[in-house]
C-alpha cells in the first residue's frame, strides 16, 4: 500500500502526464455526459418503457451497445458511438493489404499517414450516414409513440446529429491520442463498456444475497473465479514467442557494429479480439436475414445456446488465422532481416527463415486461437452457472479482452513517463507490457 500510494505522489509530481491524466479524464467526462443526452423529438418516458419490456438483443446489437456505453439503447446522440469509425478503419486496412494505392500510402510515412486518417474520416461519414437511418428504423420508429415529431422531418435531423456525434467521438479520441494518456479511440470504447460494471455487480450482489441466491460466500466464489479470468487474459494479451535474432559484425570506420543478439517477438494472439467482431457480425447476418422474413433466427437466436456458442468458436479459430495471416508477412519479415544482416541461429536466410517464421506462427496461433474462443464463450458457461447476464458479460468475450488490452497500454505510458523521469516503475520487478510494446519489431535483449 506504502509503494502504491508513492507511485500516486510520484504521477502527479511529473507536471507533464498530471496534465495529460486530467485531460484525459475531462474529455471522457465530456463523452459520458453526451451519451445521455437523447436525439430531439424522442419521447425518453415511452423510450424507456418500451425498452423495459422489449427482449434483450443480442449478437452484434448488444455489441455495439455495450461500446456505446448504453447510448444505443438510450437514442442519445452518440447512439452509434464509434463503431462507423471502427468499420471504416477495417476497411481502409483492408485496402491497404489489397489496393496498390493504399500500399504506396502506406510507406510514404508521416506524410502517408495523414492521407490515410483523412480517407478515414471521410468513410466515417459515409458509413455513419448508411447506418443511422437503419439505426432509427430497427430501434425508434418500431417503438410506437417514442417519436413525437413529424416522422420524415425527425429521421432527416437525427441522421445529421448522429453522424455529427460519431465524428464529435473520433474528434475526442484523437484530443485524447494527442493530448492525454493511451489511445483515445480505446479508452472511450473502454469506459463504454466498463460503465455498465457497477449496475452489474450491484445486480449480482443483490440477487446472490436473496433466499436461493447462494449468500455471500458464492458471490466472493464468482468474483475471485472473474479475477482468475483477468490474468487469463493478461497472459493472452502478453503471451510472446521470442526468436532469436543474430547480427553479422561490420567495420564502420574504427568502429566495431553488430554482433549483438536481437529478439523477433511472434505474439500468441497476434489478431487481438478482430476475430471475436468479425465473429459476431457473421453471427448477425442469419438471425437479421431471418427476423426480416419473419422467422425467429433458430439456433443464430439463441447467444447463450450450444450450437451458438459452437459455431461461434469455429469462426473466430477461422478468422485468427486468416487475420493473423493478413497482419504478419513471413516474407517480409525475412527478406528485412536479411537486408540488415541478421539471421536466426541454425536458419539459412531468406526463404528458409520465412518458412521457419510461418511454422512458428501456425504452431503458436493455435492454442492462441482456442484459448481465444474460449474467452469469447465464457459468457455462455457463466449464465448457465446461475450468473445474471449483464454480470456474465464480463467473464469473457470482446469486453474483457478489450479492458486488458486497453489498460495495460495505458498503464504501459505512465510507467514511461515514470521511468523517464528517473522513477521507479509500476511494478516492483519487471515491467508492464503493452499491446504496442509486443508488435512485430526487433527488441534489444
Amino acid at each position: 500500500m506504502k509503494r502504491f500510494l508513492e507511485t500516486l505522489q510520484n504521477i502527479w509530481k511529473i507536471e507533464e502526464l498530471k496534465q495529460r491524466i486530467l485531460t484525459t479524464l475531462g474529455l471522457i467526462l465530456i463523452y459520458r455526459l453526451g451519451s445521455y443526452v437523447v436525439l430531439p423529438g424522442i419521447n425518453t418516458q415511452v423510450l424507456a418503457e418500451a425498452n423495459a419490456n422489449s427482449a434483450n438483443d443480442g449478437g452484434i446489437i448488444a455489441l455495439i451497445n455495450a461500446f456505446a456505453g448504453g447510448a444505443f439503447s438510450r437514442a442519445s446522440i452518440f447512439g452509434l458511438g464509434i463503431m462507423p469509425y471502427i468499420t471504416a478503419s477495417i476497411i481502409i486496412q483492408l485496402l491497404g493489404m489489397a489496393v496498390p494505392y493504399f500500399q504506396k500510402m502506406q510507406k510514404e510515412g508521416e506524410s502517408g499517414r495523414k492521407k490515410i486518417n483523412q480517407y478515414t474520416r471521410f468513410l466515417t461519414v459515409a458509413v455513419t450516414a448508411v447506418q443511422a437511418p437503419g439505426y432509427l428504423a430497427a430501434q425508434v420508429y418500431t417503438k410506437p409513440g417514442v417519436v413525437g415529431i413529424d416522422p420524415a422531418w425527425f429521421g432527416i435531423q437525427s441522421t445529421i446529429i448522429l453522424v455529427a456525434g460519431t465524428m464529435f467521438i473520433m474528434w475526442l479520441g484523437e484530443r485524447i491520442t494527442d493530448k492525454g494518456i493511451g489511445n483515445g479511440i480505446s479508452i472511450l470504447i473502454m469506459i463504454g463498456i466498463i460503465s455498465r460494471l457497477p449496475f452489474a455487480i450491484t445486480s449480482e450482489f443483490g440477487a446472490r444475497l436473496e433466499s436461493a441466491g447462494g449468500g455471500l460466500i458464492m458471490f466472493l466464489i464468482e468474483i475471485v473465479f472473474l479475477l482468475f479470468i483477468i490474468v487469463s487474459c493478461i497472459l493472452l494479451v502478453q503471451g510472446t514467442r521470442r526468436i532469436p535474432v543474430q547480427y553479422a559484425k561490420k567495420i564502420v570506420g574504427n568502429k566495431q557494429v553488430g554482433g549483438v543478439r536481437q529478439y523477433l517477438p511472434l505474439k500468441v494472439n497476434a489478431a487481438g479480439v478482430m476475430p471475436i467482431i468479425f465473429a459476431q457480425a457473421i453471427m448477425f447476418i442469419p438471425s437479421a436475414i431471418s427476423g426480416m422474413s419473419g422467422g425467429t433466427g433458430g439456433v443464430f437466436a439463441d447467444r447463450y445456446g450450444f450450437w451458438y456458442n459452437f459455431i461461434f468458436a469455429s469462426l473466430i479459430i477461422a478468422f485468427t488465422y486468416f487475420y493473423t495471416a493478413i497482419m504478419i508477412n513471413p516474407n517480409q519479415l525475412a527478406d528485412d532481416m536479411k537486408k540488415n544482416g541478421g539471421f536466426v541461429p541454425g536458419v539459412k536466410p531468406g526463404k528458409s527463415t520465412a518458412e521457419f517464421i510461418d511454422q512458428v506462427m501456425s504452431r503458436i496461433t493455435l492454442p492462441g486461437s482456442i484459448f481465444l474462443a474460449f474467452v469469447a464463450i465464457l459468457p455462455a458457461f457463466a449464465l448457465k452457472m446461475g450468473i445474471n447476464s449483464a454480470f456474465a458479460d464480463f467473464f469473457g468475450g470482446t469486453s474483457l479482452l478489450i479492458l486488458v488490452g486497453v489498460v495495460l497500454d495505458t498503464l504501459q505510458q505512465i510507467e514511461t513517463y515514470l521511468l523517464n523521469r528517473h522513477y521507479d516503475g509500476l511494478m516492483k520487478n519487471g515491467r508492464v507490457k503493452g499491446r504496442s510494446s509486443n508488435q512485430m519489431t526487433m527488441q534489444q535483449a
